[in-house]
């Protein structure tokens, strides 16, 4: 123990005064009189016992009441573990991550809880100390150091960002040597990252922010279907909801709005530590760029309530025939379609091999010898650019195919049609294709002209087994040529969708529905783009990121700071090219978190790591003051000497 003011033990003199009032009683004798002395000895020596006896405990309770209240004005303290004149560099760490909207406890948010532990050392460290407040938006006032009324401002001006750092990302944003950092977070563990050495001339101090263990319910992810979103065709949103929480969700409403009208509303039941999955089927009318907004309400943690989807339909593909012949042919008439299709058809003597790059579906259709120069063209199409489907001539040169078909293709026999066996209902190529899935469904008939051997996930097959029509990846193989006397599958009902199906897997344009604030780089295609303007991306804000062109596409260096979740159009000068569609990592609504003493841990574990056990900004203010200011006993003092007084007082009133 230790003294703040000694010089009061000075005091201690007035000890004396009771022990002097003791000794010389200056009380005044009372005369008794008494009828018979007879018993007056024996009367006399049992009061005198008595009466000493309490004088001696009245003196005892007199010096402790005067002791105490002299050591109260003396100050005393256990002294503080830490010392205040080594912190004069202060770094601030405030996690002001989506997560720390959550309860804390008291109906306060740990954030809010969080901004008063830090507002807590700022008043306890003296006026000279100097600070640097760093939060997960890296703002430029987090490069340097501040006052203590700076930073003080700062805090007031915080608010909830959509970024989340780790650990490592922290610390090399520090940079700094023998500086003392106070790290204020909620210590989530899916954002921490992996372990870090924090620098040993650091002293570390974590201070955990205690969630409430409440539910939460948050999109994981969403797709469609049909992945291929082409104009006219019906399509449905698969939804994917996880629940993280230890309770089950009942009567969850979930609401899709698109263009903002709400589109679709369903109610769902989810399980703890689980996953459910919903459809929303999509209106065929729907054209172009659509924002699509799924929602709903799970509180008391709503910050990811919202999932943000970009629906953007192509309007028409592009699809380029090489053919053998001037004359019309089922291709051209499949493809007619103005509104769907930019269609084009050459022969193969009159092609102009810089078309290629701005088809997203070549057919070859009906050449017997396709000649070097074609298939180098063909080959670096297939390598850079869309799909191509190969419909062989009625007498095919299979040396000639090979050269852009990497198969054991061989001469089939002559045979005649037979009716293709049914098709696999699982195939991506037939989704939303058929009303009822049935066995029932009449087949087209074909006679093969060429066989590359078995096939199992062929899209469709004769009922021998052999394929009729394989896929290997965006490159589609026929066996027939689409010509009467070898097939009518240009005349049967299938063929149409199909066809249209093929074409759509060679979409240049297709953007993920929605990116992640992760995401650090975006391409998109740059064939419509002239001149050298930049592409700009306009949402909440407008944003010009470092881009830089590569093989026909605009790669994209997208500021992490800057973009927020939400929708984003595409612009190039006046020119709207597309829209995008951020949304919050996913790991953000994980809201487990790593205990103190695991988060010390993955810092390295080292000595100059210390905990805050605080629960509350009351505790934490207690332990802080404890740490460096010592622990005060005048309080204790104080009641001690009112404890002797009320002893003396009662001793005096009581003790006959």
């Amino acid at each position: 123990m230790s003294l703040g003011y000694p010089s009061f033990l000075w005091a201690l003199l007035v000890l004396a005064i009771p022990i002097l009032i003791h000794l010389f009683n200056f009380r005044k004798t009372t005369r008794v009189y008494f009828s018979n002395t007879r018993f007056l000895k024996q009367v006399k020596e049992e009061t005198t016992k008595k009466r000493k006896l309490k004088q001696y405990l009245v003196l005892l309770s007199r010096l402790l009441f005067l002791f105490f209240l002299v050591l109260a004005f003396c100050q005393p303290f256990l002294p503080a573990k830490e010392q205040m004149a080594d912190q004069q560099n202060i770094v601030i760490y405030l996690d002001n991550s989506l997560s720390m909207s959550s309860p804390a406890g008291e109906k306060k948010r740990a954030l809010d809880e969080a901004i008063q532990m830090a507002q807590n050392i700022l008043d306890l460290f003296p006026a000279n100390t100097r600070y640097r407040l760093i939060t997960n938006d890296f703002a430029p006032f987090s490069n340097s150091y501040k006052s203590k009324e700076e930073v003080g401002d700062l805090l007031s001006q915080i608010k909830l960002s959509a970024i989340s750092r780790s650990a490592s990302e922290i610390t090399r944003r520090i940079n700094d040597k023998h500086i003392t950092l106070f790290w204020l977070s909620d210590f989530q563990q899916s954002t921490f990252g992996p372990p870090v050495n924090v620098d040993s001339t650091w002293q570390v101090r974590l201070v955990a922010t205690e969630l409430e263990a409440n539910p939460n319910v948050f999109i994981d992810s969403v797709y469609l279907e049909n992945p291929f979103a082409i104009t006219g065709e019906r399509n449905t949103m698969k939804v994917r909801l996880r629940n993280v929480g230890r309770k089950k969700i009942e009567g969850l409403v979930t609401k899709l709005t698109i263009n903002q009208v709400q589109a679709a509303s369903t109610s769902v039941n989810i399980e703890p530590n689980s996953f459910t999955e919903i459809p929303f089927d999509l209106a065929s009318g729907l054209k172009a760029s659509n924002t699509g907004v799924i929602s709903f309400s799970d509180f008391p943690v709503s910050f990811d309530n919202e999932f943000f989807v970009a629906l953007n339909f192509t309007g028409r593909l592009g699809v380029l025939e090489i053919k053998s012949a001037a004359a019309p042919t089922y291709v051209e008439k499949v493809f007619g379609n103005k509104d769907l299709f930019a269609f084009r058809s050459f022969t193969a003597s009159n092609l102009n091999y810089s078309l290629l790059a701005s088809a997203d579906l070549v057919v070859i259709n009906g050449i017997d010898k396709i000649e070097g120069p074609l298939a180098e063209a063909i080959n670096s199409y297939k390598t850079n650019y869309g799909a191509l489907l190969l419909v062989p001539g009625t007498k095919p040169e299979v040396g000639s195919y090979q050269q852009i078909m990497t198969l054991p293709l061989t001469k089939a026999a002559p045979s005649e049609q037979t009716e293709l066996d049914k098709p696999d209902f699982q195939n991506p190529i037939f989704y939303h294709v058929f009303e009822e899935k049935t066995a029932t469904i009449a087949m087209p008939h074909a006679s093969p002209v060429i066989e590359w051997g078995a096939d199992r996930s062929a899209v469709f097959k004769f009922k021998n087994n052999k394929p009729f029509l394989s896929q290997f990846g965006k490159t589609f193989l026929m066996a027939s040529p689409l010509e009467k006397g070898f097939t009518d599958f240009y005349n049967h009902a299938l063929f149409v969708p199909v066809m249209y199906r093929i074409a759509a897997q060679g979409k240049k344009s297709e953007q993920p529905l929605y990116y992640s604030l992760t995401t650090t780089t975006l391409t998109l295609p740059s064939d419509s783009l002239i001149g050298e303007d930049p592409l700009r991306l306009i949402g909440a804000q407008e944003i010009v990121p470092s881009q830089r062109k590569n093989n026909g596409a605009v790669v994209m260096e997208l500021p992490k700071d800057e973009v927020s979740a939400g929708f984003y159009r595409v612009t190039n000068k006046k020119d709207t090219l597309g829209l995008l569609a951020f949304d919050l990592d996913k790991n953000e609504s994980l809201l487990t978190q790593l205990t103190p003493e695991a988060a010390k841990t993955n810092l390295g574990g080292k000595n100059n790591i210390s905990l805050f056990k605080a629960s509350s900004v009351e505790a934490f203010s207690t332990e802080i003051k404890e740490r460096y200011l010592g622990t005060p006993l005048w309080k204790y003092a104080i009641v001690l000497s009112l404890l002797f007084l009320l002893a003396e007082v009662l001793l005096i009133r009581f003790l006959k």
